[in-house]
């Protein structure tokens, strides 16, 4: 598992202890895309390696998901790094269980009609 200044190709382990609020993601290849998962509560002190996360995986990938299902916390920052990596990266994004933080910043903003938004990791898989 990493934290966000680090990287890891292992699935995320959602039983492994980590301080509460506290924000980390993982990153793996899945069914030829490439998946990072969110954890805890991103800001602006977190989200640069959301976005280093996503890049990397546009760098191979022409599919990346977030699995945003274990976000606690997000800000404008989130939403920014997602609807700038959507409009400027090559790979597709998807963003997959979205936590309700989340989902009502999607909401508010309208974002939710802009980025692909799935209910599981797999519905964002499919080909």
């Amino acid at each position: 598992m990493s934290s966000v200044s680090g990287s890891d190709d292992r699935p995320s382990d959602p039983t492994r202890s980590h301080a509460a609020g506290l924000p980390y993601l993982s990153q793996h290849e899945q069914e030829g895309a490439w998946v990072v998962a969110v954890h805890g509560a991103f800001d602006s002190n977190s989200t640069p390696s959301l976005s280093a996360a996503l890049e990397a995986g546009a760098a191979s990938f022409s599919k990346v998901v977030v699995d945003a299902a274990g976000l606690t916390i997000a800000d404008s920052t989130v939403l920014n790094v997602l609807l700038t990596f959507n409009r400027t990266a090559a790979a597709r994004l998807y963003v997959a269980r979205p936590a309700p933080p989340l989902r009502r910043v999607l909401e508010l903003t309208g974002a939710d009609t802009v980025l692909d938004i799935r209910p599981t990791v797999e519905d964002a898989l499919a080909p």
